[in-house]
C-alpha cells in the first residue's frame, strides 16, 4: 500500500508475527493500489472496448424520458475498475434542471460494505466481511473530470421534451438525441487525450485536410500533398489511441513545419492568394502553432508532461489558421463557392470626400462595418441569426446584470467617442479600454449546443492586437484584430464560439488581451445565436 511518503509497502510474515485487522486490510489496500496504479499508467480512462456491449445505450419506447444502460467494463481517472453487471434503467427527470440545457449520464464507481456478521459469544467482534465493488448511474448538468466519472453519453434537453431518440447522425446529433461523440475510451498506449479534445483535433483533421487537398489538386501547391499525407496519419494514429499528449506535441510541430511549407510556395507561386487578409491570419496562427509545439517538444525532450490547456492552445491555433484558410480555398477555388458567397472585397478607410460602399460585401465583413442598429434577427451568408441578449457598456444595471469586470489591468479607463463607420455615419457611444489583463461577463438566454456569435462595438483606431476567448473556462479560439482606421474609426468585431463549447443556458466569457501594449476597448457587446 502506499503510505503518506508514496512509497508501497508489502506485508512481510515472519514467525511470531501477531497479525491484527490492519495489518490485512493493509495487504489487501496494497494490491488494490498497485492494480489502480497499472490501470492508470497503461491503459488510461474510460470504457474497455470489447467487453459486454460497452454500455449501449437505448432510448425507452412509449414516449418514456428515460434510457436503457447496458453492461460494460471502464477505468476511471483514479484506476478503479467500474463494471455495470446487467441492463439498468435509469430515468430523466426534467424537473432537475434548468431548460434548455445540456445534461450528462455519468459513470461513477461506489463501494458499499456488505457480508454485516455478529458474534453471538462476543458482540465486540461484528463488522462487514466484505467490501462491495459497485458503480452508480446519473443524470447530471455538469460534464464529469477524470476524477469524479466517466460520461456515457450526453442529450441537449429541451424544456419540451417528451422522450429520447438515437441520434439519426451520430456526428451531429440533434435536441432530445443521445450524443456519444465524447465518450472517453481506454486501452491507451502514447497517454490519454481528453474526449471533447480528441473530438475537435479528428474534426480539424479531416478539415484541413481537404483544405491542403485542394490547394495540392486546384493550385499544384506540391507542397500541400504532403500536409495531406500527415494529416491522414494523425487521424490513424489518434483513432488507434497509440498518440498521448507528449507524442501529439511533437506531430503537430512537424505538421505546423509542413504547412509553413505551403506558406512559402504559395508566397513565391499564388501572389493572389498570398495577398488575401485571411491567408495572413492563416500564417500567423501556424507561426503561433510552431513556435508553441517547438516549445513543447523541447519540453518533453527534457523530461516534462505535456497539460491539457497547453494542447487546447496547439488545437486552438491550428483551429483558427484552419478557419482562415477555408476562407481563402471557398474563395480561390470556383468549383467549391460557399452558399451566397460574394466577390472577394478589401474595406480600405475611404479617402477624403469619399465614402466606400458597402454592396458585395460578404457575410460578416458587412456586419463589421454596419451602421445602423443591429435588428432582433438578420442573416449572414444565408444563415438566420438571432439577437439572444446584449450588453450595453458603462450602464450600472446592464454591467451587473450581465456580471461584467475587468481584472489585472495595467491600466485603464472611461471614454466617449462620436465617430464614423466607413459609410460616413456618425454614432456617439460610451466605453471602457484597458491595457492588460483580461474581462468577463455573463451571457445570458442561451440556447445550448448551437454556434452564438460575439460582436463588440470597437474603436478601430489602433487594433493589431489578438484577444484569447474562454467559454466557461475552456479557450475557444483567438481574435485576430489586424490594422486599424484612423478615419472611420467604429467597426463591429464579430466571433463565433462553436456549438460543442455552448453547454449551458448561461456562459462565462473571459477575453485575455495577448499583445503587449495595446489597449482594448468596449463600447457594446451582442449576442447571436443560430436559432
Amino acid at each position: 500500500m502506499a503510505n503518506d511518503e508514496k512509497v508501497f509497502k508489502r506485508i512481510n510474515f515472519f514467525r511470531g508475527f501477531v497479525t491484527t485487522e490492519e495489518d490485512w486490510n493493509d495487504a489487501e489496500r496494497y494490491h488494490v493500489e498497485k492494480h489502480k496504479l497499472h490501470n492508470r499508467a497503461f491503459h488510461g480512462f474510460g470504457v474497455v472496448r470489447g467487453w459486454g456491449e460497452e454500455f449501449k445505450i437505448a432510448p425507452r419506447g412509449k414516449g418514456e424520458l428515460s434510457v436503457e444502460v447496458f453492461p460494460g467494463y471502464a477505468i476511471d481517472g483514479q484506476g478503479n475498475d467500474v463494471i455495470l453487471w446487467k441492463p439498468t434503467i435509469l430515468p430523466l427527470n426534467k424537473g432537475d434542471f434548468k431548460l434548455p440545457q445540456t445534461v450528462f449520464l455519468v459513470l461513477r464507481f461506489v463501494e458499499e460494505h456488505s457480508d454485516f456478521i455478529a458474534y453471538k459469544q462476543n458482540l465486540d467482534y461484528k463488522g462487514h466481511r466484505r467490501i462491495a465493488e459497485l458503480c452508480k448511474l446519473e443524470w447530471t448538468a455538469d460534464a464529469p473530470s477524470p476524477e469524479s466519472g466517466i460520461e456515457l453519453c450526453r442529450v441537449a434537453l429541451t424544456s419540451d421534451a417528451t422522450k429520447l431518440e438515437l441520434a439519426k447522425d451520430p456526428a451531429d446529433p440533434g435536441a432530445n438525441q443521445i450524443d456519444r461523440r465524447y465518450v472517453p475510451y481506454a486501452g491507451v498506449a502514447g497517454g490519454f487525450i481528453e474526449s471533447q479534445l480528441l473530438w475537435q483535433l479528428l474534426e480539424l483533421i479531416e478539415q484541413n485536410r481537404r483544405f491542403f487537398a485542394s490547394l495540392a489538386r486546384d493550385h499544384q501547391i506540391v507542397a500541400a500533398n504532403s500536409v495531406v499525407q500527415s494529416l491522414i496519419t494523425l487521424g490513424m494514429l489518434l483513432e488507434a489511441g497509440t498518440v498521448g499528449p507528449e507524442q501529439l506535441v511533437k506531430v503537430l510541430s512537424v505538421i505546423a513545419e509542413l504547412e509553413l511549407d505551403v506558406v512559402s510556395e504559395v508566397e513565391a507561386t499564388l501572389p493572389q492568394l498570398s495577398a488575401k487578409k485571411d491567408f495572413s491570419v492563416f500564417k500567423r496562427n501556424i507561426e503561433y502553432l510552431r513556435d508553441i509545439a517547438a516549445e513543447g517538444s523541447s519540453s518533453v525532450a527534457q523530461g516534462n508532461k505535456v497539460s491539457v490547456d497547453k494542447l487546447r492552445d496547439l488545437v486552438s491555433y491550428q483551429s483558427k489558421g484552419s478557419q482562415a484558410l477555408g476562407n481563402v480555398v471557398r474563395v480561390a477555388v470556383p468549383t467549391r463557392p460557399s452558399p451566397a458567397s460574394s466577390p472577394d472585397v478589401e474595406v480600405e478607410a475611404a479617402p477624403a470626400g469619399e465614402l466606400i460602399i458597402l454592396d458585395g460585401l460578404p457575410g460578416w465583413e458587412a456586419v463589421k462595418v454596419k451602421s445602423t442598429a443591429f435588428e432582433e434577427s438578420m442573416v449572414v451568408d444565408g444563415t438566420t441569426w438571432t439577437l439572444i441578449d446584449q450588453l450595453d457598456i458603462l450602464s450600472k444595471e446592464s454591467e451587473e446584470q450581465h456580471a461584467f469586470t475587468i481584472r489585472e489591468a495595467r491600466d485603464q479607463y472611461r471614454t466617449r467617442q462620436r465617430l464614423r463607420y466607413p459609410d460616413g455615419t456618425t454614432v456617439a457611444d460610451s466605453g471602457i479600454a484597458h491595457e492588460g489583463g483580461y474581462s468577463e461577463w455573463e451571457i445570458h438566454n442561451v440556447t445550448p449546443n448551437v454556434d452564438l456569435v460575439i460582436i463588440r462595438r470597437m474603436d478601430y483606431v489602433r487594433a493589431d492586437y489578438e484577444c484569447e476567448i474562454y467559454c466557461e473556462g475552456n479557450l475557444v479560439g483567438i481574435i485576430p484584430c489586424p490594422g486599424d482606421d484612423r478615419r472611420f474609426r467604429w467597426r463591429n468585431w464579430p466571433f463565433m464560439i462553436p456549438a460543442r463549447f455552448v453547454t449551458k443556458d448561461r456562459l462565462r466569457i473571459r477575453q485575455v488581451i495577448m499583445t503587449a501594449e495595446r489597449d482594448i476597448n468596449f463600447f457594446h457587446l451582442w449576442f447571436y445565436q443560430s436559432l
